[in-house]
């Protein structure tokens, strides 16, 4: 039996990797810390480790480099909840097989981890830019997977979607959706594909937000032995791996401009050249894009190149958030219990009724994804036939009640301060300065963002292009002043 070792404080993630993995037939060691690590492998070696970016005692990245000039035999995946190109490439380079993304995907695991397991030690000789990104390897995955993971809702909304997907399905029509991350735009896209002529065919897809400007190129064309440093053999980019069948291109507009012009040949003379190629390509794929955001006002904006959106704007469906089909929300909700409890071997029946109250009220930030994560989690955490509350994360089951600080009416008290406006808040204050009225001023905007994002500090803190420590510092700032 094979051995595997998993690294990460997240106790919850490591009990949902040893449950699924114990049951493929591995047999699984789980350690919470750095040292603990270090400590164990010099006992006893696994197989394969799997272990997080961030661990509280130590560095993932600073772990790796002490795994591998002992242990370099050992292949080692990294795990992170956080998308860090840079880090990505630094893990790759230092000798990690591959470097995967938190919501881990079962099947998605399961086959990095026979990968790695089938090199046979040879894992540190593989050249990182074949490997870098390998995590979205998603078209690798069966093409069925989509009616396996993902059910359309019975609204006015889906079944328009599901019309639109029938009439532009058996075309070679480029399609645009557009979607907040999370809503389903890829499973639209699968579904394209699997209701097309090119059903049996290769489905990939790539996340154009994960690539970097040094390795989009490479990543989606492939490139040639030597035609760059660190190039030590030949890669087939992604739109080889999909010729005859469909690409998937997400999130779109995050694709660096450079390579947006080579995209263009692609979509206009169906051919293609690796990176440091002579000799052109045919290629016979159809391509269909996603994007969270309007891609026409990405061209205004000189983000998008407006000739390249005029080709891929053929067709167009708009997969709408979550928020805004609530009648779907416990469709969607016993359809990922049931995969949950055949993922973690349980029999819960579904939820209890003071749980679908807050899961319909609840705004769903994170749309299908957010609550598919939530559903595991309660899955793992609970006990008895049904979920309940008490199963459910922190900032779901107090939807509402959460407020910036301690204080009950703080919430309130804010409110109020943006309803009678800056002035009065202002006349509050003795000798008003130059650097008060700023305060003020920044205070003005973070309310508003606040509004719009219904008080989640992260999104709001993303429409005004800042970290949430910075917003937090922001907010303490102006009560400190204001003495609110």
């Amino acid at each position: 039996m094979q051995k595997i070792l998993v690294i990460d404080d997240d106790r919850d993630m490591c009990l949902l990797l040893n449950r699924y993995l114990t049951r493929k037939g591995y047999e699984v060691h789980e350690l919470f810390s750095g040292k603990k690590a270090l400590e164990h492998l010099e006992i006893s070696q696994p197989d394969l480790i799997m272990c997080d970016l961030r661990l509280e005692d130590m560095n993932g990245i600073d772990l790796l480099t002490r795994i591998k000039e002992k242990f370099s035999e050992i292949p080692v995946i990294i795990m992170t909840g956080y998308s860090d190109i840079k880090s990505s490439v630094n893990a790759i380079k230092i000798g990690a097989f591959d470097y995967v993304t938190k919501p881990l995907l079962p099947d998605e695991i399961l086959m990095t981890i026979q990968q790695a397991l089938e090199m046979d030690g040879k894992a540190t000789k593989v050249n990182f830019s074949e490997n870098a990104f390998s995590a979205r390897k998603r078209g690798r995955r069966p093409v069925s997977m989509a009616t396996e993971e993902y059910i359309f809702g019975d609204t006015e909304a889906f079944n328009k979607i599901k019309k639109q997907i029938e009439l532009v399905a058996p075309t070679n029509y480029s399609v645009i959706i557009y979607g907040e991350s999370g809503s389903g735009k890829e499973v639209i896209a699968q579904e394209i594909h699997r209701r097309s002529k090119r059903n049996g065919k290769p489905f990939v897809a790539i996340d154009c937000g994960a690539l970097s400007k040094e390795l989009a190129g490479s990543e989606l064309f492939g490139h040639e032995k030597g035609s760059f440093t660190g190039a030590l053999n030949q890669k087939i980019g992604s739109f080889e791996l999909a010729n005859s069948g469909t690409i998937f291109l997400d999130e779109i507009a995050n694709l660096p401009y450079d390579v947006q012009v080579s995209l263009l040949r692609v979509v206009q003379e169906r051919k293609m050249r690796r990176v440091g190629g002579i000799r052109d390509i045919d290629l016979d794929v159809r391509i269909i894009i996603a994007s969270n955001e309007i891609l026409w006002d990405a061209t205004r904006r000189g983000k998008f190149r407006e000739d390249l959106y005029h080709r891929f704007n053929e067709f167009n469906i708009v997969a709408p958030p979550l928020r805004e089909r609530k009648d779907d929300i416990m469709l969607f909700a016993n359809h990922f219990l049931q995969l949950t409890n055949k993922e973690l071997d349980k029999k819960i029946k579904g939820f209890n009724p003071e749980t679908e109250r807050i899961f319909k009220n609840y705004v769903w930030y994170g749309n299908l994804r957010e609550l598919k994560n939530v559903i595991k989690k309660a899955a793992l955490l609970t006990e008895g036939p049904y979920i309940e509350p008490q199963s459910l994360p922190f900032e779901i089951s107090n939807f509402g009640k959460l407020q910036f600080s301690e204080s009950p009416s703080q919430k309130e008290r804010l409110d109020s301060i943006t309803a009678e406006g800056s002035k009065q808040a202002r006349e509050e204050i003795d000798g008003l300065s130059l650097k008060e009225a700023s305060i003020d001023a920044e205070f003005e905007m973070i309310m508003k963002a606040l509004k719009q994002a219904n008080y989640n500090k992260s999104k709001a803190a993303k429409i005004l292009q800042i970290d949430r420590k910075t917003l937090y510092n922001k907010m303490n700032q102006y009560q400190s002043l204001k003495n609110i």
